[in-house]
């Protein structure tokens, strides 16, 4: 065959070439065909607007305007004012226009002499009349015997100070003297639980008063 082209003459070798160029264009159209409805035209771009955004335009400060400066007036000392003269006119008696006479008042009484009355001296207070043991508890009025000078066979006394209410009953105790303390705080509890007074009184009326009483307690008696 390659002979067959080799020794193909001039003219029938155009022929082949026009006919390949033609086959070739023919596929060629039809690509494009093809290809055609899925292109889309693109018209021309349009501009886009641009905006102009420029910073605001300050306005320069306003001076300040200056007041007129002003001269400054000196106080000016005023003038001395001249008193105008007073000129006396000489003007006759006064007489007062009423006729009423009235009479002459009486003298005022002498001031008093000697020591001013000073009225009565307060009535002196009655006396405060003592309490004094109410009979009916007289039974009462000695202390037990303490346990512990008991066992010693001790004998004691107590000297004791109470203060007796306008109820008769003892309200508080001090000691006054005592052979000890136990011989004292049988003392002491007896009179605030067990005493009876009647009361004080001044002038009918009950008062609180103190009264110093004597204790002994003596082992013979027990």
């Amino acid at each position: 065959m390659y002979a067959e082209h080799r020794y193909m003459p001039r003219q029938s070798r155009g022929v082949s070439f026009g006919a390949a160029f033609a086959i070739n264009g023919a596929i060629v159209a039809g690509m494009l065909f093809y290809l055609a409805p899925n292109v889309i035209a693109m018209g021309p771009e349009k501009p886009i607007p641009v905006i102009d955004i420029s910073k605001p335009r300050v306005p320069p400060p306003e001076k300040s305007r200056e007041l007129p400066k002003t001269e400054r007036m000196e106080p000016t000392a005023p003038l001395p004012t001249i008193p105008k003269p007073i000129i006396l006119t000489p003007t006759g008696p006064i007489i007062d226009g009423t006729d009423k006479i009235y009479p002459p008042q009486p003298p005022l009484p002498p001031a008093p002499t000697g020591e001013p009355n000073v009225g009565e001296p307060p009535a002196p207070l009655p006396p405060l009349m003592a309490a004094a043991q109410d009979p009916r508890f007289i039974k009462d009025f000695q202390p037990a015997y303490p346990a512990s000078e008991l066992r010693a066979q001790r004998d004691g006394a107590v000297k004791i100070r109470v203060l007796i209410g306008v109820d008769g009953r003892v309200k508080a105790a001090e000691s006054v003297t005592a052979t000890s303390d136990a011989f004292f705080e049988a003392t002491r509890r007896q009179a605030l639980s067990k005493w009876r007074f009647k009361p004080a009184t001044r002038g009918g009326v009950p008062q609180e008063s103190w009264k110093t009483l004597s204790v002994r307690f003596e082992i013979k008696n027990q």
